[in-house]
C-alpha cells in the first residue's frame, strides 16, 4: 500500500486526474489541474468553479482563530482561486460540519464573516449544506465567477523570457502563525497570561487571519489592458507556485532573491524566531497573493505598480528553476511548502 505522505498532494491530484476519464459534456472546458474549473455555456465569457474545504484542526486552531476571521478567511481563499484565472467571482455556497460544543451564537459569528466577505468581494451567498460532525468545524465552500473567453489565465500558458510578477509581498502569513502559536504555547503553559501581540505586529496577525484575495489587481490590470500569460495565486508558497508553473508549462525559471517583496515587519520577526524571512516567503504560503507571467514587451506598462514586483522570468529549460543570489549564486529552487498529508 502507498503511504499518503509518500503520494504527496500534489501526487494525489495528479493521480485522481489520470484515472478521471475525458469530459463527456462539450461546455467542460477544463477540469482538474487549476486553480479553478472552466465551464462555456455561450457567449463571450467563460464560466469558473473551484472549491476549498478548510477543516479545524489542519488548516485552523479555534483557540486563536475568532470565527468571524475565520468566515471571512473561508471566502476568501476561495474567491483567490478566482482571481488566478483573472477572473471575477459572483455566486458561493457554504457548507459546514460543527460538533455539538458549538452553540448557534457561535454559527452566527461564522457567518458574520462569512457575509462581510461576501459584501467585501461582491459575492452572492446562495446555499449550501449543513451537517453534524464529530471531529470539530469542517467548513467547504465552492465559488463561481466569470471571466472574458479572451482574458482567461491558464497556469500551462507561460513562455521563456515571460517576466515573472508577484503582487504585494510574501511571508508575512507565515511570521503572524508563528507568533500566534507562540502565543498558543505561552497560554497553555499559564492560562492567566496575558498575549504579547503589539500593535506593530498587527499587519502580521491579519495576514494570517483575514486575507484578502487581489480580485483589485484583476480589475487594474483589465484596466491596463493587460493579460498575463499564465497566472496562479500563492497558496501553498512562492517556491511551491512557481514549480506548478513551470511544471504546467514545461519551462524553467530564474528567481532573483533579492527581488521578492518581503514587508519590514516580516523581516523583524524572521528575526526574532530566528528563521530566514526569504524562507519564510518562498516556502510560508497562504499570502494568497497573484503570481504571474507577462511578455517581456507588455512589462513596461507594469513596471512602476506600487503593489507588482518583478521577481525572474522564464526559461526553456524545463529541469533548471534556479534561485539566484545578490551574489551571484545559483541554487536549484525547492518547495517545502504546506504539506496537506
Amino acid at each position: 500500500m502507498t503511504d499518503l505522505k509518500e503520494l504527496g498532494e500534489f501526487g494525489l491530484i495528479d493521480r485522481i486526474r489520470q484515472a478521471t476519464p475525458p469530459p463527456v459534456h462539450s461546455e467542460t472546458i477544463r477540469g482538474i489541474g487549476d486553480d479553478a474549473a472552466v465551464f462555456d455555456f455561450g457567449g463571450d465569457e467563460f464560466g469558473l468553479i473551484s472549491t476549498d474545504m478548510l477543516l479545524e484542526g489542519i488548516h485552523f486552531d479555534l483557540t486563536y482563530v475568532p470565527l468571524k476571521h475565520l468566515g471571512f478567511k473561508s471566502i476568501a481563499v476561495n474567491v483567490s482561486d478566482i482571481a488566478a484565472m483573472n477572473g471575477i467571482p459572483t455566486q458561493v455556497t457554504v457548507s459546514i460540519g460543527m460538533s455539538s460544543r458549538f452553540p448557534v451564537e457561535a454559527i452566527d459569528e461564522l457567518y458574520e464573516g462569512i457575509r462581510a466577505a461576501c459584501d467585501a468581494y461582491k459575492v452572492d451567498l446562495i446555499g449550501g449544506d449543513t451537517t453534524s460532525s464529530r471531529t470539530g468545524l469542517t467548513i467547504s465552500v465552492s465559488v463561481l465567477g466569470k471571466v472574458p473567453k479572451d482574458l482567461i489565465a491558464y497556469r500551462n500558458t507561460a513562455q521563456p523570457n515571460d517576466v515573472i510578477c508577484v503582487t504585494g509581498d510574501l511571508g508575512a502569513a507565515y511570521m503572524g502563525l508563528q507568533l500566534l502559536e507562540r502565543e498558543k504555547q505561552a497560554y497553555m503553559a499559564d492560562p492567566n497570561m496575558q498575549p504579547e501581540l503589539s500593535e506593530e505586529r498587527s499587519y502580521l496577525l491579519q495576514r494570517q487571519l483575514r486575507p484578502d484575495a487581489r480580485t483589485d489587481i484583476v480589475h487594474e490590470l483589465r484596466d491596463m489592458g493587460l493579460r498575463p500569460t499564465a497566472m496562479i495565486d500563492v497558496s501553498d508558497g512562492l517556491a511551491s507556485e512557481i514549480m506548478h508553473l513551470c511544471r504546467q508549462s514545461n519551462t524553467g525559471a530564474v528567481i532573483f532573491d533579492e527581488n521578492v517583496p518581503i514587508d519590514d515587519q516580516t523581516h523583524l520577526a524572521a528575526t526574532e524566531f530566528k528563521i530566514s524571512a526569504l524562507t519564510a516567503a518562498l516556502n510560508g504560503g497562504e499570502d494568497y497573493e497573484l503570481l504571474f507571467t507577462v511578455r517581456p514587451q507588455e512589462f513596461d506598462v507594469l513596471k512602476n505598480h506600487a503593489r507588482i514586483t518583478a521577481i525572474g522570468y522564464m526559461t526553456a529549460d524545463p529541469s533548471q528553476i534556479i534561485l539566484s543570489t545578490r551574489a551571484g549564486q545559483h541554487s536549484q529552487l525547492r518547495a517545502q511548502g504546506w504539506g496537506h498529508f
